[in-house]
């Protein structure tokens, strides 16, 4: 695959992980807001399931939307892609501890619209991180990135040990 429109995104690989700051955020609040979320209309009957909101969205409404991943395991590599429009390289940070992938981004943007008597001041931040096991050894010295189109693509090529083999039944 050609990388002539990609951006590479460089990958932090360590035995203890990689430590960055993101904005920060109270999870007991975050957590307190989620269950106010689920149970507005007072505990839920199994009759009124379907006007619940599903779990997944209830952190999304605060902003704390974690993007969809998809794991490929290929023969020689495996291909992890996650969804995350919006963001930018240098909005990521990638890492890798043993098998172990963990993606983390934080965007902040602001607008301001001022005519005449009309004034508008909106700031959007935001900030997720998402892991995820691998299901094989993974050579971390060979592991790229790249970043096109809100598309994010980690390849990581497997260890001879985890490359998939075929065996025959005798």
């Amino acid at each position: 695959m050609p990388n002539e429109n990609k951006e590479n995104v460089p990958v932090t690989t360590s035995k203890e992980g990689a430590k960055t700051e993101i904005a920060s955020v109270n999870p007991i609040s975050e957590m307190e807001n989620a269950f106010d979320r689920l149970f507005r209309h007072g505990w839920p009957s199994l009759w009124r399931w379907r006007d619940m909101p599903m779990l997944d969205n209830l952190f999304e409404r605060e902003g704390l939307r974690s993007p969809n991943l998809d794991v490929i395991d290929r023969d020689n590599e495996i291909l992890v892609r996650a969804e995350i429009p919006g963001l930018e390289k240098k909005d990521l940070n990638i890492s890798l501890t043993d098998n172990l992938l963990t993606i983390k981004g934080q965007s902040s943007r602001e607008v301001k619209d001022e005519k005449g008597d009309y004034h508008r001041h909106e700031i959007t931040r935001f900030s997720f991180s998402r892991s995820v096991m691998l299901p094989g050894a993974v050579d971390a010295a060979k592991t790229t990135a790249s970043l096109k189109n809100g598309i994010l693509e980690i390849t990581l090529p497997k260890v001879e040990s985890s490359k998939r083999r075929t065996i025959t039944v005798q």
